[in-house]
């Protein structure tokens, strides 16, 4: 069973992130989304709401591909959630050329640290590449429409964080 590990912070699940999730699930039997705990980035969604907007958007995505696709927190190094999960596959995805010279130098860390995991690169669907977790918030914290970067559930968790931020 080939399993893949695709990690972020998630916050929130973007068109992106789901364009990922899609395309990287042809590529093995058992996905799982790697939730990073990620303290330093001060996220907008605790992670329980974070996997929770995760599992649920990817109910359909596993039923749609045929892959389980399974949410895991993990607050340890890359490469130890790999092995802690069993995946020899990490999988990146990527919208701009910086993006890749930050993973780059990431994927060469991981290797030095254990080369039995490899790490495969997607690049975003041309009309998901503006998409961006911090930009879809500053939209939706501006009253700005998310619509077309969001679910409509993840949109309307947008709009209710913000209201109750904003009273």
């Amino acid at each position: 069973m080939r399993i893949g590990l695709y990690p972020g912070t998630f916050d929130p699940i973007t068109m992106g992130h789901i364009d990922i999730i899609r395309r990287a699930a042809i590529l093995v039997d058992r996905l799982v989304i790697g939730v990073a705990i990620n303290r330093e980035k001060g996220p907008l969604f605790s992670l329980d709401e974070r996997v929770g907007m995760i599992e649920a958007e990817c109910v359909s995505l596993s039923e749609q591909t045929g892959i389980e696709i399974i949410v895991h927190p993990f607050e340890n190094l890359l490469i130890d959630c790999a092995s802690d999960v069993g995946a020899e596959l990490i999988i990146r995805g990527l919208r701009a050329v910086s993006d890749f010279e930050y993973e780059f130098q990431m994927v060469g860390m991981n290797r030095s640290l254990d080369d039995s995991v490899e790490t495969v690169f997607l690049m975003a669907e041309a009309r998901h590449q503006a998409i961006a977790s911090k930009l879809v918030k500053e939209i939706a914290r501006l009253d700005g429409d998310v619509s077309k970067f969001v679910s409509a559930p993840v949109r309307r968790a947008l709009i209710e964080k913000f209201d109750r931020a904003n009273p």
